[in-house]
């Protein structure tokens, strides 16, 4: 892993123009990724069976869960219809009876989470970073290059956008990630990214955090710390 040492900042903008948002950060080293092993492939299943039963498929726009952030995106200028926010899009899957396919260990853990939560929870790798990182308005000037593709695009200004200096890791808050910070079975050190805006607390990001390091202990090994940035305390020493 890199050894220099790396911020994590958030944008006071961003706080300012989205009430109560904040932001946990699990921080993962010495870990271990590879395949899921069975009981956690089956806590993925549980969690999109938990999901079926408790929302409809023509209640997502409404859930408050999922329309505090379709606001946000209109916020900053993107049609949440055609770029939906990650955890819509999974429980959108999944109430079509779906399956969401096990990809590897951390990224499940993710997975389970957003589920059962229903917010977004997402990692990447952080071995191969050089420079600092930010969550923040896009300037649209950065370069972005989608996981799977080989096209280079640019933010629109505005768009919030989470940096590695100017290259650009995920689009639209929690849309698509980049192909450079992607969790890979090789992966041994990551920060996983829960995101709360109201109704859901600090608190309860909190109690996410707590539940991710225990599963990433439980199946990866490892020593983890989480932090969580508000717009009390918008950074952290990442490394």
């Amino acid at each position: 892993m890199n050894q220099n040492p790396i911020r994590y900042t958030i944008a006071s903008e961003v706080f300012g123009n989205y009430p109560g948002y904040v932001r946990g950060v699990v921080v993962a080293n010495d870990i271990r990724n590879g395949d899921s092993p069975a009981a956690l492939v089956q806590m993925l299943r549980e969690a999109e069976a938990g999901l079926r039963a408790r929302l409809k498929p023509d209640a997502v726009a409404q859930d408050p869960r999922i329309a505090s952030w379709r606001e946000a995106y209109r916020a900053f200028g993107a049609k949440p219809s055609e770029f939906r926010p990650s955890m819509e899009a999974m429980a959108r899957r999944v109430l079509k009876n779906n399956e969401i396919p096990s990809i590897s260990t951390l990224v499940d853990i993710g997975n389970v989470l957003s589920l059962r939560r229903l917010v977004p929870a997402g990692g990447h790798a952080i071995g191969t970073l050089t420079q600092d990182i930010a969550l923040r308005p896009a300037t649209g000037e950065e370069e972005f290059v989608a996981f799977g593709s080989e096209v280079m695009e640019h933010p629109l200004p505005g768009e919030i956008v989470f940096v590695e200096g100017n290259t650009v890791l995920t689009r639209r808050w929690t849309w698509r990630q980049a192909r450079h910070t992607l969790i890979v079975p090789e992966t041994t050190a990551l920060e996983l990214n829960v995101d709360g805006l109201p109704p859901v607390t600090p608190v309860e990001v909190e109690e996410i955090c707590r539940e991710a390091m225990e599963l990433i202990g439980r199946f990866c090994g490892g020593n983890m710390r989480y932090e969580l940035l508000t717009q009390q305390n918008p950074s952290m020493q990442l490394s």
